[in-house]
This record gives structure tokens, sequence and C-alpha cells, in this order.
């Protein structure tokens, strides 16, 4: 099916607008190139908002391949960084009840180099309801159990939505303890929330905090300044894109999961030649897919392979480098070496300053390998999403979800170094 380009209809109220901001991370050991926040299996089903003005809230961008961002949790409001997740449904933070050799409940008595998170008392919220229902979420490089409890929701200029979500108390694993963020909220399908709850989006429109399901991500990958880009709650920001919006519509309602015609590299490579699946997954940092075409992506731009799917590409080499081009709704979505390769560390020499990029192609050997007609799979991450801005629309009794995609508007570059490269294509597991 062929779709035309559209735009969202005008909306009689602004939307509710969280900015985002970078934190330079410094010599950090987080791998930021794993996808946290992939789920391991399909879990089973289950005061007024300032609607006409703008409201702003601090996000965080690290290395341009985690954005995430401050809500409130409480009366008064708790604050938690969060990682605005499209890949997942449920609400949760670390709370203040955590197991003691959780070792996230350890970081307020370590350097805070090596990570500390905010945890949720309870004890200190004059709303504060509590559930006690047990929960467990399992992703793909980390999982987490804990109770649900039940408190009011700060996000932006929105206040007073109910909610529930989870307080983590036990995380055993290392991606959460290093992490540059408290917790996730997702922005999935109601079939993707652990225990039946009921997700944050959802609850801001059933309460009337939200005109309606509607949220766009404007991802900013300059390396060189501090803002993050913008999550739009409500709508979309046509400042940020280039007009128009080509719409796609969401194929199974769970992932933001819609039908991509093909993929080509330059033009001498043509992947996904029969159609495949893809996922619009802001809480991935990367682009994956399946194993033996995501190899041939990276011979294709000249990697040199390296341990545990990564791959080296030379800095020098950025500018001769073919784009890579996605065609979803009729329309070619390209993306250039710019685009796809990512600098993982910085380096000072008596000469001056050496910029090193790496590549990636499966993450710990994991894969994207799903049979048809579930398969073939891509989940097109932030790289892709910080290049091309989306507007997810959850639609409503007339119409089914879809997501527009646009050019974000030119950002400031700088010149590449002259050091290795690591292009932004993996294919780690998200089942």
């Amino acid at each position: 099916m062929r779709m035309v380009a559209s735009q969202l209809p005008e909306s009689s109220s602004l939307p509710c607008r969280i900015p985002l901001r970078r934190v330079h991370p410094g010599r950090r050991t987080l791998n930021p190139l794993s996808r946290w926040g992939e789920q391991a299996e399909l879990p089973r089903l289950g005061a007024s908002s300032p609607g006409d003005k703008p409201s702003f809230v601090p996000l965080t961008k690290y290395m341009d391949v985690q954005y995430f961002g401050e809500i409130g949790l409480g009366t008064p409001p708790q604050n938690f960084s969060v990682v605005f997740d499209t890949g997942s449904s449920n609400l949760w933070v670390p709370s203040r009840r955590c197991h003691f050799f959780s070792v996230p409940c350890l970081t307020p008595l370590w350097p805070s180099d090596l990570g500390f998170h905010h945890r949720f008392n309870p004890k200190a919220s004059s709303s504060f309801r509590p559930n006690g229902t047990k929960f467990a979420i399992h992703y793909g490089t980390g999982r987490l159990n804990g109770i649900l409890s039940e408190d009011k929701l700060t996000i932006g200029g929105i206040k007073g939505a109910s909610v529930v979500f989870g307080e983590a108390l036990w995380e055993p694993s290392l991606v959460f303890t290093f992490a540059h963020f408290d917790g996730i909220l997702g922005l999935g399908f109601p079939i993707l929330a652990v225990e039946g709850v009921r997700p944050p989006l959802d609850i801001l429109v059933e309460q009337g905090l939200l005109e309606k399901p509607v949220f766009s991500f404007y991802l900013n990958r300059d390396p060189d300044v501090a803002d993050g880009g913008e999550l739009v709650l409500g709508g979309s920001d046509p400042a940020h894109y280039i007009p128009p919006l080509t719409f796609v519509p969401v194929t199974i309602p769970a992932y933001w999961q819609i039908h991509m015609e093909r993929v080509k590299v330059g033009t001498g490579l043509t992947l996904c030649a029969q159609g495949c699946a893809a996922i619009l997954d802001t809480g991935t940092s990367l682009i994956t897919g399946p194993t033996e075409e995501i190899r041939a992506l990276n011979v294709a731009i000249g990697g040199i392979p390296l341990l545990a799917g990564a791959y080296l590409i030379q800095c020098s080499e950025i500018p001769t480098l073919p784009p890579v081009s996605f065609l979803l709704g009729g329309v070619w979505f390209n993306l250039t070496a710019k685009d796809y390769v990512i600098q993982v560390d910085s380096t000072r020499t008596g000469s001056g300053s050496q910029k090193r990029y790496l590549s990636r192609s499966s993450g710990r050997g994991e894969a994207l390998d799903m049979p048809p007609p579930a398969g073939p799979l891509w989940i097109l991450g932030d790289v892709f999403l910080g290049t091309y801005v989306a507007v997810f629309d959850r639609g409503d009794t007339h119409s089914g979800a879809r997501v527009g995609l646009a050019r974000a508007r030119p950002r400031r570059t700088g010149q590449q170094g002259g050091g290795p490269a690591q292009a932004q294509f993996s294919g780690g597991r998200p089942s």
C-alpha cells in the first residue's frame, strides 16, 4: 500500500513541550551502544493541564545515544530522570524501599561519576496510595522487579494525573547501575504494559489532561551543543521539521511497528528486498536488523570487523561513504555517513584533539533473525529518529494508529576528526 504525505490537523490548544539538553559524559564506562530497553518477552494485557501554553522540562542527552528527562512523582513532586521509550509501556523508578544488595541502592555511597539514582520515597508524598502488586520486567540487557504504587504524575506543565507506576526494588543488572537515567516512562501501546497497568499517555488523555494521544520527538544530535531536542506531548512543532510529514500506518499496535518496503546502501546493495517490518523505537540507540543483512551493510560501508560485532571506520573515509536509504510509505528516507556514524570517544594529544569512532553490527551475537510472518524485522532507533522527526499518533475510533516522518531541520555541524569511527547498525534482539 502506498501512503500519501499529510499533516496532523490543527489543534485548539498548544501541546506540552519537554525540552532536551545534553550532559557531557566525560570518561564513562557505560557502553552506549546497547539496547537497554528491549523487552525480552511480550507481557500479558492488561488538577487540570495548562493546555493553552507550552511547558518545559530539562532532559539529558548522553553521547547522542540516550535521551531522557525529568518527571515528578508525588506531592510535592519528587524528580526523576526517565527515558521516554516508545518500545515499552510501563513507568518505573527506583524505590527507597529497594533491597540493600540491589546495586543502584548503593549508588548514593559511590562517587558521582559511577551514577547516582534518585529513589522514590512514599512517606514523603501526601498523595501516595499503596497498591502492592508485584511486577517484573525483563529487557534485552537488563531486568528488574518490584511493586506497583499509585501517585500523582507531573510532566512538563501537566500536573495531577493519578498513575500506577513501578517502584523498583531489585535491579541486579549493571546496565541500570551505570545508566544516566533513573527509570523509564513507556510510550508504547497498552498491550506491552506488565500487570495490565494503563500507560501514562492513556491516563493523561483519559483524565482530560491531554487533548489527544499524539506525541513527537525532535532529537538534536549536534555534539557541540547542550540542547538535546524536545519531546512534544499532544502534537508536534512544524519548526522542528521540513514539511510535509509522510504518514505510515502502524501494522501491529504493540510496539510502533510499520511496514518498510526496502533498504538500499548506495546504489549497489538492496536489503529488505521483499519488504519487512520496522519498529520506531526511541529506546534503541542504533539501527538493528537481521544478522546477514546488517553484516552486508557494514561491509558495504567499509567497516573493519572487531570483537563482539563492532566495526571500525576511519573518519577520513566518512565523506566518501554511501548513503543508507529506507523506503517508508513510498518515500525514501536517506541517512548520510554523518547521520549513521557516531563519535564515542575524544582524546587530547600533544598535537591537539583526536576523535575516535567505532562501529557495531550485532549486539553480543544476538540478532533480529525473525522468520515470516513476524519478520524480517528491523528497529529504527535514535540514529534514524535523530535525522527524522517522528510524530506518533495513536489515532481514535475512526482512524488507526500511524507515524508521521519528516526530515529534522538542519543543525550546526562540525568537522569530523581523523580517528576511527563506529557506525550505528546492530543486530540486537528485541524479543
